[in-house]
């Protein structure tokens, strides 16, 4: 309830602020005000970062500041040692690249004075050409140097798939960047090769290594032997699902346009199918966590409690029994 009141909270601005814009824009009134409307998206992104850093005891601050400490951690990667909330977090700042991306052309938009304009001249720039690409990578080259970090403490080789994973996505979005950008024929080549692949390696990932599905000999079969939920189907369902989100990203590469939609339209599409392809990994990998211990986050599968009722009862009946 604290989570679902604190998004719909910032729901709720988000749709008052867009409200606010399109009645200063109805109202022939306020044609000299074009400026002031144009800063309500950065005011409402402002308040939102000023309450994430509010230093005072309100608003959920022990949350706040857990979840600054992650990112302080991912940011540093690979300083820290990798906790199951850093590396969680970071997963999820990778399905997070067109926020990343809005809030560069905030940067720029604003900061560059288009806003006074109302033209985006952000595009024509080579440099932020440049950081577009960047700014993409940064997140899953975050999680590539905490797998690093995990290979070289741990020894684990499944970490280094894990970066290899990681490394072959970066490529992938490098070349699809460049492709969106620069066109031509010998990108869009090379951006749908690295694309696939990385497609297909990260899907196999998800459904084999993070859930642990797709275990032929399982008594669940192709499934796994532990399930929390009771209906086989779900976990079919999942898996149909994350396979097609995946490779929806292959639609920007491949030039599959909705004629019938703008394009910023279509990225906003893809976008939000991407964070519930998301929603659906963190269920079954924490999942897939809490039964079989799959990333050796937990040093026991269970926890031992100090009382334990039922074998007192027994002693009890014993007791009695002798008596």
């Amino acid at each position: 309830m604290d989570v679902l009141l604190a998004s719909f909270g910032v729901a709720v601005l988000a749709l008052t602020s867009v409200l606010m814009n399109l009645d200063m824009e109805m109202d022939p009134k306020t044609n000299d005000y074009k400026a002031l409307t144009e800063l309500l998206p950065l005011g409402l992104v402002l308040l939102v970062i000023v309450i994430v850093i509010c230093p005072l005891n309100i608003l959920y601050r022990r949350s706040r500041f857990f979840v600054l400490s992650c990112l302080f951690h991912c940011i540093c990667a690979p300083l820290y040692k990798v906790a199951l909330q850093d590396f969680f977090l970071a997963d999820q700042l990778t399905s997070q690249v067109q926020a990343f991306r809005s809030l560069e052309f905030y940067i720029c938009y604003y900061g560059w004075g288009d806003y006074k304009l109302r033209k985006n001249t952000c595009k024509t720039n080579d440099v932020y050409d440049t950081f577009y690409i960047i700014v993409a990578v940064i997140p899953y080259w975050w999680r590539f140097l905490q797998c690093i970090r995990r290979v070289y403490e741990e020894k684990d080789r499944m970490q280094g798939y894990n970066a290899v994973k990681y490394f072959m996505t970066i490529v992938a979005i490098s070349t699809r960047s460049a492709y969106s950008l620069y066109k031509g024929m010998g990108w869009k080549i090379i951006a749908g090769i690295t694309s696939a692949i990385a497609a297909i390696y990260c899907t196999y990932w998800d459904l084999v290594v993070d859930w642990g599905l797709l275990q032929r000999h399982s008594k669940n079969r192709w499934l796994r032997d532990k399930l929390l939920v009771p209906c086989k189907t779900v976990y079919f369902a999942a898996m149909v699902l994350n396979v097609i989100l995946r490779f929806a990203w292959l639609q920007t590469v491949l030039d599959l346009k909705l004629g019938f939609l703008h394009e910023e339209i279509v990225i906003t599409i893809f976008a939000s199918l991407e964070i519930i392809r998301r929603g659906i990994w963190n269920f079954f990998r924490l999942e897939n966590e809490h039964l079989n211990n799959v990333g050796k986050y937990r040093a026991f599968k269970s926890v031992p409690l100090p009382f334990k009722y039922y074998e007192d009862e027994d002693e009890d009946e014993d007791e009695d029994g002798d008596e």
